[in-house]
């Protein structure tokens, strides 16, 4: 399948057109955003959830866990369930159902209850997100005028990230933990009130019928997989994550050999013959596994070593997030002079360049100098990101946007998933071999001081008055292994970047000319 990336597809070009075009992409940003916020915004939230639900760290774990892990497994399902029963459908669906749930988690009385308000919330999430991408590809179909949305689309997720520290910060030191939940409630309302007068319904004008089968296996697949990335972090024992990633190998073989049998497939894996298709997907999941690895040390960094309050810190990452959503829009314009290629390898190399600098400082610790390299990375993922989207949508006909933007999302979701579950797997196996504990602490402390950075500032907390040396140097040996263990990830990250890079440069040689 040839990229429609440099074909122009007629238009309306009227102001009234014109107009309405872009009042449906702000309606479908709220969405968007939302997602966003609701992704880094719960993080804030623990340390007052867990006082008021007393969860045990098997159910904190879910509490997190279980929405990406739900998401990532009905995307794909979602999104060809779109192209059949109608994408603003399937949004407006999600979008109250995601309201409802949001404001049921609030008030949830047990831990129990939010986990299961979670999982929904994966439910009706994915709907969400497949059905903006595509309900995009299918509003612009002039190729300027999309890149441009997709530009807005991307920068949404930014902008929520920017937003989530910065509102969930302000809302616990102001509300109680459910607060963060309730966003959803206003920031839904645009989308259910305008959506169904500005944004028109699209469809597969020739749908096939819906395979139970098919939508089992890809979960199947999905969920199993993210499961034992998530799993090989904190389990004991390899056998969980071993035998929970071979079923999901095994499922994802039996559901490509079905969907090359059928007539009428759910999911078109011929799309991954396309080297365009398959190259984009691959930046994009690398540019957000970049993005979420640094942020998780970032954020500990700035709170628990810096001694930056939850807002400060949000504060402190804006400019690299405002410069996402600037080099997002840049690339725009970039494509026009230089291969799509050349624009999002070069948005990999500045990933590593950032990562290089981390691991340039190496114990100094510099917060200046962190904030430089994330204004790096930050413009190597706007660039690389938006382009991405754009090249996987383009290269596929607009009637299987739903299925291509699904993709496109799990690739996303994957990315996210992978950026905390590897990297952050390096930094805390780094971090639990390199800490020193006093002789002070009792065996729970030790324990709980040993497993994580957060665990040893609260140990600390809880010492004696006249144990203050103890104390201070807790404090100072988890730094020092924090700092130790963000060094040899970063080495780490810089080399798969570069890895990476080289890679997508080679599978993208072809059909990503620059636009005319």
């Amino acid at each position: 399948m040839t990229t429609h990336l440099n074909h122009h597809t007629p238009q309306a070009h009227g102001t009234a057109a014109r107009a309405r075009r872009w009042a449906a992409l702000a309606v479908l940003m709220f969405p968007v955003l939302l997602v966003a916020v609701d992704n880094t915004v719960l993080s804030f939230a623990v340390p007052a959830l867990s006082t008021a639900l007393a969860p045990s760290g098997q159910q904190l774990l879910w509490i997190i866990d279980i929405y990406p892990l739900v998401l990532a497994g009905l995307l794909v399902p979602m999104g060809s369930l779109g192209d059949r029963l109608g994408r603003r459908r399937l949004l407006l669906i999600g979008g109250t159902g995601f309201a409802a749930v949001s404001a049921a988690a609030a008030f949830a009385p047990t831990a129990e209850t939010l986990i299961a308000a979670r999982a929904l919330l994966g439910v009706f999430g994915a709907m969400l997100m497949p059905a903006t991408l595509s309900l995009i590809r299918n509003i612009f179909t002039d190729d300027s005028e999309r890149r441009t949305a997709i530009a807005v689309w991307a920068a949404g997720f930014s902008g929520g990230a920017a937003l989530g520290p910065i509102l969930g910060g302000w809302l616990l030191e102001h509300f109680w933990w459910g607060s963060v939940f309730l966003l959803a409630v206003p920031m839904m309302l645009p989308l259910l009130v305008f959506g169904p007068f500005l944004i028109p319904e699209s469809k597969d004008p020739r749908p096939g019928r819906l395979d139970p089968l098919s939508v089992l296996l890809v979960i199947a697949t999905l969920l199993p997989v993210v499961y034992a990335i998530k799993a090989a972090t904190t389990s004991g024992s390899i056998l969980v994550p071993a035998a929970s990633l071979a079923l999901g190998l095994a499922s994802g073989v039996v559901f490509v050999r079905r969907q090359l049998r059928r007539r009428d497939p759910m999911l078109d894996v011929r799309l991954f013959r396309n080297p365009v298709f398959s190259g984009a997907l691959t930046v994009n999941l690398l540019s957000v596994f970049s993005l979420v690895g640094f942020i998780y040390f970032l954020a500990q960094h700035l709170q628990l070593i810096a001694g930056k309050s939850p807002v400060e810190a949000g504060v402190l990452m804006l400019p690299g997030l405002a410069l996402t959503v600037a080099c997002g829009f840049a690339a725009v314009p970039l494509v026009r002079r230089f291969r799509a290629s050349t624009v999002m390898v070069a948005g990999l190399g500045l990933n590593a360049v950032a990562y290089g600098i981390v691991f340039a400082l190496g114990q100094t610790g510099s917060v200046t100098a962190l904030m430089v390299a994330f204004a790096v990375l930050g413009a190597g993922v706007g660039m690389a990101e938006t382009i991405s989207n754009d090249l996987a949508l383009s290269a596929v006909p607009p009637a299987k946007a739903g299925a291509a933007s699904a993709i496109s999302e799990t690739a996303y979701e994957v990315g996210s998933v992978l950026g905390t579950a590897v990297l952050g797997s390096i930094l805390n196996a780094a971090y639990t071999s390199g800490v020193r504990l006093p002789a002070e602490l009792s065996a729970e402390q030790a324990d709980r001081a040993r497993e994580t950075l957060g665990g040893a500032v609260d140990v600390a907390g809880e010492l004696p008055a006249d144990s203050g040396a103890a104390a201070d140097a807790l404090l100072e040996s988890a730094a020092h292994a924090f700092d130790a263990g963000v060094t040899v990830t970063s080495a780490i990250a810089v080399v798969l970047a570069v890895v990476a890079a080289v890679v997508v440069a080679r599978a993208l040689r072809v059909g990503t000319a620059p636009a005319r």
